[in-house]
């Protein structure tokens, strides 16, 4: 029986809801704990550094104990929405940190941030695991599939465009109170979005849950040297999003600044994304007609190198919005495009595995990028916090006041937001030029090998 419109709708909500989540805690956490709150930023770098490395050391773990269950309810249920009720409340403990200060505060900081990173696994692999379960192989599942990673991308660009307004409109100017009523109403939506979910789809087979150990991502890494290549550029290529992600708000707060500087950050936010989202649906589907994957995976590195470039230069000029608005449309354009291609040239990697190893990891080798994807965040999380500790950032008041940074301060933060990652996308094609090989006739010869002793 095939899926209705109701399961579809009630899965693509669900992502919606469990991306709201990630990118409010991604986004903002150093923020709120830094700038507002005042804890050291190389303290609060080491912390998510540990925790997204913890987290991703996590997933395997769950996925066995994913695999494992047996109850009335299925075996996926029951984990995400036992994991999506704790994680709404550590959400809301997270951004609604007691009034203590110094070690206090950062043990607090620590520990409910990697207890939000568990709780968000334990929801997380069964939500993206249990597709196989409802769904029948081939078109509809992958259906299913691009309709929940579009929704997912809807969550986190919805997050990054009205989080600062709505933390200004419900504290009434005060950003702490504003973040903590903040996460209060995306814990519930995101509690109700994932009930949904849970309700209206059943599962309707019972499927094998494929799982992989730390163990087997690094034998599968080291034995299939293209998908090394494709991590090492995926790590690269992430860090370098990530510095940016991590250290724009504190750009337009304290150096293009304004008293509502919060409506210049959500426009750059609202533009950037819509670019990054059509630039997935429009823009790599009409490029592909006229070149390889290859070609145009080059084509997207260069467009954000031009991009940073571009922004390096315009920082150091009179500056308005607006004019932000070029850079932006190079890098969110490119990220767009390199975030489908990584996807593409991991499954290319998995046939490589095959012809090369006679064993196909396709498991593990997709679980490897949940892994890369979280540990390049908690890299760049520490390279933003060392900015901000060694450039002395993290003065303004709760109340909103803003304090004015020294002149070097902001060529510091200009520098690590920008020529930082510039050298690691320069690096990153490189790597890719030099080391990848997998070309469309490449692969074409592959397949048919592989096809080729399937039928023998």
């Amino acid at each position: 029986m095939e899926l209705n419109l109701k399961e579809k709708i009630s899965y693509g909500v669900g992502a919606v809801g469990k991306d709201m989540v990630y990118m409010l805690t991604a986004t903002f956490v150093l923020y709120y704990y830094q700038d507002l709150l005042h804890i050291n930023a190389l303290a609060m770098g080491i912390i998510l550094l540990v925790a997204r490395v913890f987290d991703a050391l996590n997933d395997p773990f769950m996925g066995i104990i994913v695999a494992k269950t047996k109850t009335r309810w299925g075996r996926f249920r029951p984990w995400l929405f036992t994991g999506s009720l704790l994680n709404a409340l550590c959400l809301y403990l997270l951004f609604s940190a007691p009034s203590i200060k110094g070690a206090g505060l950062i043990v607090w900081a620590g520990v409910i941030y990697i207890l939000w990173g568990v709780t968000y696994t334990m929801m997380d692999i069964p939500f993206w695991s249990m597709i196989p379960a409802f769904t029948k192989a081939g078109k509809e599942r992958e259906g299913i599939s691009a309709l929940g990673r579009s929704c997912a991308g809807v969550g986190s660009a919805l997050v990054q465009v009205f989080t600062m307004m709505a933390v200004y409109a419900l504290g009434k100017g005060n950003e702490v109170a504003g973040f903590r009523l903040v996460a209060l109403l995306i814990g519930i939506i995101f509690v109700l979005f994932i009930g949904m979910t849970c309700f209206s789809i059943k599962e309707k087979s019972t499927v094998d849950m494929p799982t992989s150990t730390i163990k087997d991502m690094l034998k599968s890494l080291f034995n299939n040297d293209q998908a090394l290549i494709i991590v090492l550029t995926i790590v690269l290529v992430n860090v370098s999003v990530y510095i940016t992600s991590n250290l724009v708000i504190y750009f337009f707060k304290y150096d293009l600044g304004g008293k509502s500087w919060y409506y210049n950050f959500t426009s750059f936010n609202t533009f950037g994304g819509a670019t990054q989202i059509l630039s997935m649906m429009l823009l790599f589907p009409l490029m592909r007609k006229f070149f390889n994957t290859i070609k145009i995976f080059h084509i997207a590195l260069w467009m954000a190198i031009v991009g940073y470039i571009t922004l390096f230069v315009i920082t150091f000029m009179p500056m308005n919005i607006y004019i932000l608005f070029v850079p932006a449309f190079f890098i969110f354009a490119a990220n767009g495009m390199l975030l489908v291609l990584t996807t593409i040239f991991l499954a290319n990697t998995v046939d490589y595995g095959e012809y090369k190893n006679k064993r196909r990891d396709e498991s593990v080798i997709f679980s490897m990028q949940t892994f890369v994807v979280k540990l390049a965040s908690g890299v760049a999380a520490l390279v933003a916090a060392i900015c901000l500790a060694v450039f002395s950032f993290g003065s303004s008041s709760e109340t909103g006041h803003i304090v004015k940074m020294s002149y070097q301060s902001l060529v510091g933060l200009r520098m690590t937001m920008t020529i930082i990652p510039l050298i690691g996308l320069v690096v990153a094609n490189v790597l890719f030029k030099k080391r990848y090989k997998l070309d469309d006739n490449y692969m074409k010869t592959i397949i048919n090998e592989i096809e080729e002793k399937k039928h023998d």
